[in-house]
């Protein structure tokens, strides 16, 4: 007698996710596990779909994400999903929703009530997880602990180095957090206030987590004037405190840096030589995304949010900010660079979707003036897209064996709460954009070599060993796309677009994107660590990870 299946997708190019060749076959699935993975599958489907001309692929894994709050907004994770994305991981860049307690916890709950209505009733990894879990996703999630969320928690905005009692009840939450089955430890030294903070508290906290089986990500201290000491700042805490190191969203940024990149490449390589273990990520597009607040000098935020808005409104201290952008970027066009994002208060709207030096001209202001006062009236939190980045550089990056796929964006959608401002299209295009430039258009990178940075190698990277390949046991995370039509269509005047080809998604076993469209199935899982079972990094050797 035949085996039955819940689904058995029928004569698809099976890209399995080991950077292997991929095959003509059929992929079935049962309770929620590939059970059977090869040439024609001899039992029948509950529901059979045709891949003929399609690609299987095990779901995509965006090992750089941001929807820490956004999925309790909107659970179905719609710009994630559209793309093929069954798997986040969270709290990078040094911002994670927990652990997170005193000054700081009640200023994000006051913002997010007013933003979205949240109510954030936990304060430690455990209580988020459960009421995330209880919320239900469509996409599977795991967190890295923010050391700027810890540090904060601890010490607020100061930035003094923290007393041993500070740093040991930092050490205690990251110990907790691991306990609770955080990922690892991110950090981002750009921002504030974990850009006060020194090696040796890194260490600290970097020992801790390596124990535990946790990685350590880091948004650097600098991507562009200083990069390469800032590389050199990171292998030296990741090499002392014997941790795995995730360099965030590798770049070169400002086209004075670009000629840099062999130098990173070559500490970076030089170190993975002795034994470190080193691995990075990139999305695919030559702008970044982060607040305009990032263009101050890091002393400005010094003692949290109301400092730092006193400080732009004293006139002295406004000038001295301004000659120290001046300095630090004296290109002509620095400010025609950025582009306005998203603001929260209406009457900022007509500045979204703008050049920073053409919102300025239009409110009659001189362009730092113009930057102070957004930024005080919308108490900071203004987003922004810098136009920096060099596209040879970026296929460069991408081709690096060690080099994984991650968007550094929330979920978004084209609609509701989550449907304002102007987003990089990054949030909805990265994956399939990689696929149709890279793959597809350029011939950058196999299919095979593509597929495996946006699965396997992440999930290992994190230490899950049962997703990520489309393997008999595994679970059934699966996007089913056509690889002759899949394109990112989002725009960075035109974002809020969904891609082309992505038709049907699995997670857990579960449709929650058929013929394009969203189920509304929330199935998806949290995805834990801190086991002390990791697996160890292959992905800097010359395998099928690496371009084509």
């Amino acid at each position: 007698m035949a085996k039955s299946y819940d689904l058995i997708v029928r004569s698809a190019r099976v890209v399995d996710g080991s950077g292997a060749p991929g095959f003509q076959g059929d992929v079935a699935v049962r309770g929620g596990r590939f059970a059977y993975v090869g040439p024609a599958c001899p039992g029948r489907g509950h529901l059979e779909i045709d891949g003929t001309g399609r690609v299987v692929a095990p779901g995509f894994v965006d090992i750089h994400a941001h929807s820490d709050y956004y999925l309790l907004v909107n659970p179905r994770a719609e710009s994630k999903i559209r793309q093929g994305v069954t798997t986040e991981i969270g709290g990078n860049c040094g911002y994670s929703a927990a652990p997170v307690l005193g000054q700081v916890r009640e200023e994000r709950i006051r913002i997010y009530a007013d933003l979205f209505g949240l109510t954030l009733p936990w304060d430690g990894v455990e209580g988020y997880l459960q009421h995330l879990a209880h919320r239900g996703s469509s996409v599977n999630f795991a967190l890295l602990i923010g050391h700027n969320t810890v540090r904060a928690s601890v010490m607020y905005g100061s930035d003094q180095r923290p007393s041993s009692r500070q740093l040991s009840e930092m050490i205690r939450m990251v110990e907790a957090a691991m306990a609770a089955g955080a990922v690892g430890l991110s950090t981002g030294l750009i921002y504030p206030p974990g850009c006060f903070a020194g090696a040796d508290e890194l260490i600290a906290l970097c020992e801790v987590v390596g124990a535990l089986g946790g990685i350590f990500a880091v948004h650097m201290r600098s991507e562009g004037n200083r990069l390469l000491e800032a590389i050199d700042e990171v292998i030296a805490v990741a090499e002392q405190a014997r941790v795995p190191l995730q360099i965030s969203h590798l770049k070169t940024s400002g086209r004075r840096n670009w000629e840099k990149l062999d130098g990173a490449f070559a500490r970076i390589e030089a170190a993975q030589e002795r034994g470190v273990d080193i691995t990075c990520d990139r999305y695919p597009y030559m702008a970044s995304n982060t607040g305009l607040s990032a263009v101050l000098p890091e002393w400005v935020f010094e003692g949290g949010t109301e400092r730092m808005l006193a400080r732009l409104a004293e006139a002295e201290v406004r000038a001295a900010v301004r000659d120290e952008i001046a300095a630090e970027h004296p290109e002509a066009d620095y400010y025609d660079q950025i582009m306005i994002a998203a603001v929260t208060r209406p009457e900022n709207n007509v500045y979204v979707g703008r050049r920073v030096s053409e919102c300025a001209r239009a409110a009659g202001m001189e362009t730092f003036d113009f930057i102070a006062e957004l930024l005080m009236g919308e108490r900071g939190m203004v987003d922004a897209i810098y136009f920096t980045m060099s596209g040879e550089n970026l296929r460069r990056i991408l081709e690096k064996p060690y080099v994984m796929i991650g968007s550094d964006s929330g979920a978004k959608a084209v609609d509701g709460p989550l449907g304002d401002g102007c987003p990089h299209p990054r949030a909805f295009g990265t994956f399939p954009r990689v696929l149709q430039q890279y793959v597809r258009d350029e011939g950058l990178l196999s299919l095979e070599a593509a597929v495996r940075k946006m699965t396997w190698d992440p999930l290992r990277r994190i230490g899950v060993t049962d997703r990520g390949l489309i393997r008999e046991g595994f679970a059934a995370d699966l996007v089913l796309f056509d690889p002759d039509t899949i394109a990112d269509v989002a725009t960075y005047e035109t974002p809020r677009q969904y891609p082309r080809g992505i038709e049907w998604v699995l997670v857990n076993g579960e449709v929650v994107l058929r013929h394009g469209e969203h189920t509304g199935s929330t199935p998806g899982q949290i995805v834990k660590g801190g086991t002390g079972q990791r697996a160890p990094n292959e992905a800097h050797r010359p395998t099928g990870a690496g371009g084509a």
